[in-house]
């Protein structure tokens, strides 16, 4: 049966006011702009759902996040997997990548297995994204310094063992490490997407680690070489140099709005992405929770460590970052969607199938009211969450 959604349509380039969307099992079957083109005969109106003020939108895909609704992927607790799922579906994100922490080998392996033997239930897990252990103890942020380790070919072999076929794989690692640039050559050839963060490389050294195979920027502005006039540093080369993305934590707290849209002037909005980098907290009353092995205090939005107050993660949910970049950044509203859609998928090469509302596409389509909160989430053509 063909499902009809009538309202304005947020395409990659433009907002058509008046536009229908027919999804049909699993996939987008068809996209009309109903001011510049007659209706379908075949449109059934019992099967028409009408927004009146609000948006149809292709579904978020967060490459970054690490848990919610009390549960964190580091757990390796399969129903765990399952309530971070269906807590960020609710706000909009229909494909995310279990992201781990730095950890011991065992645990983040059995934190991926968990993941896979989850219970499908929201979200669909995309694939996976190793944010440590191969950093710079020197800016770990909130990562357990207890297991920093350089990266080797032995324990990268091991870990992209455990992924499926479908899965696409995301590392962050400090290119400055010595050891790592042997891992970011072998990451390429493997296909990884190689992710420059926790890092104190200087502008030369990040230069060095895209040549090798790195091509996006981990959380931009934190937990990295701050921008010198003189040694512009990993974020002076992340908004400069050429062949990389870079991610934004779009909570107002990680990074001040002139300094996101400083990211959107030089990177272009085609180059930024959105992520949540959310914790267990996520979707929780404030209070005091888990990231990883590390305590967490939650309050007034922001999650810090109880040991030094270090921002650790966030409570961040992918509607309120697109929210933000139109409302504190001025991002028009078919660029900030992008960057929280079409912007990621593309980075894993899912443009194909995700991330834009258009014919022959899956069925990840948002519901959204007129000020950008979810109304209903649908993934794969299957309602998730409705509100």
């Amino acid at each position: 049966m063909t499902r009809w959604l009538e309202g304005a349509v947020v395409l990659p380039d433009r907002v058509v006011p008046h536009g229908l969307v027919a999804l049909n099992g699993t996939h987008i079957i068809g996209v009309w702009d109903l001011e510049a083109a007659p209706r379908p005969e075949g449109q059934d109106e019992r099967h028409t759902t009408k927004l009146e003020k609000g948006y149809i939108a292709p579904g978020y895909i967060d490459l970054h996040v690490h848990g919610g609704g009390g549960a964190d992927f580091s757990q390796g607790d399969a129903e765990g997997v399952a309530v971070i799922t269906e807590t960020h579906a609710r706000h909009g994100t229909t494909g995310l990548l279990a992201t781990t922490l730095t950890l011991p080998e065992d645990v983040i392996i059995r934190a991926l297995r968990a993941a896979k033997a989850a219970p499908r239930r929201g979200a669909r897990i995309l694939g996976f994204h190793i944010e440590g252990p191969f950093i710079n103890v020197k800016l770990k942020g909130a990562q357990d310094e207890r297991y920093v380790r350089p990266a080797t070919i032995g324990e990268i072999d091991r870990l992209l063992a455990e992924g499926e076929e479908e899965h696409v794989w995301h590392f962050t690692v400090a290119p400055e490490v010595a050891e790592n640039m042997a891992a970011i050559r072998y990451l390429k050839e493997r296909g990884a997407v190689i992710s420059a963060g926790h890092t104190e490389c200087t502008y030369a050294q990040l230069a060095t680690g895209i040549d090798a195979g790195v091509s996006h920027v981990t959380h931009l502005y934190n937990a990295m070489r701050g921008l010198h006039h003189r040694e512009p540093g990993t974020v002076g080369g992340a908004l400069t140099l050429p062949g990389i993305t870079v991610e934004l934590i779009a909570d107002g707290i990680h990074v001040h709005p002139a300094s996101m849209k400083v990211a959107v002037g030089a990177r272009g909005a085609d180059q930024v992405l959105l992520v949540t980098d959310a914790m267990a907290a996520t979707g929780m009353p404030e209070g005091e929770y888990l990231l990883g092995e590390l305590s967490v205090i939650v309050k007034d939005g922001a999650a810090r460590l109880k040991s030094d107050g270090a921002l650790a993660g966030s409570v961040l949910t992918m509607d309120a970052a697109v929210r933000n970049m139109v409302n504190l950044v001025g991002v028009n509203l078919s660029d900030a969607v992008a960057m929280a859609s079409l912007n990621p998928a593309r980075k894993h090469g899912l443009d194909h199938r995700k991330g834009a509302i258009a014919p022959g596409m899956d069925a990840d389509v948002l519901l959204l009211d007129q000020n950008l909160q979810v109304l209903e989430t649908i993934v794969e053509g299957t309602t998730v969450y409705s509100r």
